[in-house]
């Protein structure tokens, strides 16, 4: 049928719904005809948008751009397709069952993150992951193991769709909230905040060779100044200036108390032994407090309570859990288990790490104190060949 004949119909057919005929200001086929002709013209257009939109966001790569106008320099580049927010990955039954008793922690197990209550997450096209934290948002942040290209910061959602957030950074640094983030980009040192999934550029320095961002003193980055020799600084993001520690200063830092203290390794004595240290970041990391008791790892393998009173550190033949507030003389210290192979990272009171591959070691440090053995649960199914990583809750 030609589109004359289809209006010629339309016009006889409303004509004969007409009961009775009375003078109109507009003819009801016309008034049709018009309407039809207007939604298909808007139709075509919206259309002919979705298509231009939809080929150029192809070939960017579904990028944006996240950044603060006020900072120069390039924008952060978010990569990943935001309307992705509402539909859920698949997730295939996994041959993963479930272990005896609920793990304290978050387990990214090969491609799966394992959840406390059992619930199974596939992280489709991630890859590796070199530390993972809890995100404020109820999802995942992860940090991937360096590559050719990089590092990557990964946001995983709870419906199991996962974004990348940065690309290609050198060195990546999350604070305990996971609300900021910090990566060498070149020569450059940035600090970013993250917000509704993207990252925002706050500020960017250049940075020494060799130096790195390694975490989080308030609003300020703690960095590391050399791979190989230790020695560090913090670097305010407002006034753009670094500041180091004088002499040979920390080899390794540990973590960061709330009353601000960083927890570190020093050389005292001659020759030189390493010893714990609480450093202040407002005067330069000056040692504040220092304890030479316990035969400490050179490994630098350590993690801080969340209320700064205990750290679990690696010392020559075991794990050692020392009281942070009481470092006079020789700090109080007990044998805590195996000793650190891989991240460790604490629940509100308990710390967490892998030891054999598939046993999962829980430190609590009054039993501890107690004299009691360091208990290991068993993660079963977990296949030989694969290290399950422990997940970092929010602010721990």
């Amino acid at each position: 049928m030609t589109r004359d004949e289809l209006e010629q119909a339309v016009r006889e057919t409303l004509t004969r719904q007409v009961a009775e005929p009375r003078l109109l200001g507009a003819d009801h086929a016309d008034v049709a005809i018009r309407r039809a002709r207007r939604a298909q013209r808007r139709r075509t257009a919206v259309g002919l948008a979705l298509a231009a939109v939809t080929t150029v966001t192809a070939s960017a790569g579904l990028t944006q751009l996240a950044r603060d106008p006020s900072v120069p320099g390039p924008a952060v580049v978010v990569l990943g397709d935001p309307e992705d927010s509402g539909r859920s990955a698949p997730t295939p039954a996994l041959p993963l069952p479930a272990p005896a008793e609920p793990a304290a922690v978050d387990l990214i197990v090969d491609d799966v993150l394992v959840t406390t209550a059992a619930r199974q997450v596939r992280l489709t096209g991630v890859g590796a992951v070199e530390r993972a934290q809890r995100s404020p948002d109820a999802g995942w942040l992860l940090v991937g193991t360096p590559t050719p290209a990089g590092r990557s910061l990964w946001v995983v959602r709870p419906n199991g769709v996962a974004q990348v957030l940065l690309a290609g950074a050198a060195e990546i640094a999350l604070s305990r909230d996971a609300r900021l983030v910090a990566w060498r980009e070149g020569g450059e040192l940035v600090k970013g905040s993250i917000v509704n999934n993207q990252v925002m550029t706050v500020a960017r320095h250049s940075l020494p060779a060799g130096a790195a961002p390694v975490g989080f003193v308030g609003d300020e980055v703690l960095l590391r100044l050399h791979a190989q020799r230790g020695g560090h600084g913090v670097w305010d993001p407002v006034t753009g200036e670094t500041t180091t520690e004088a002499g040979a200063g920390a080899r390794h830092i540990y973590g960061v108390r709330p009353d601000g203290l960083v927890v570190g390794q020093v050389l005292a004595g001659t020759p030189g032994r390493p010893c714990l240290a609480l450093l202040d970041p407002a005067r330069a990391l000056t040692v504040v407090r220092s304890g030479c008791g316990p035969a400490l790892a050179g490994d630098g393998r350590g993690t801080v309570s969340p209320d700064g009173r205990w750290l679990l550190v690696n010392g020559e033949a075991t794990a050692l859990l020392v009281d942070l507030d009481r470092m006079e003389g020789a700090p109080v210290t007990r044998p805590a288990g195996p000793p650190l192979t891989g991240p460790a990272v604490w629940t509100a009171d308990v710390a967490v790490h892998v030891v054999d591959g598939n046993r999962l070691a829980r430190v609590d440090p009054e039993p501890v104190l107690a004299g009691q053995a360091v208990p290991t649960q068993p993660l079963a199914g977990v296949p030989a060949d694969v290290r399950p990583l422990p997940v970092a809750g929010i602010g721990f």
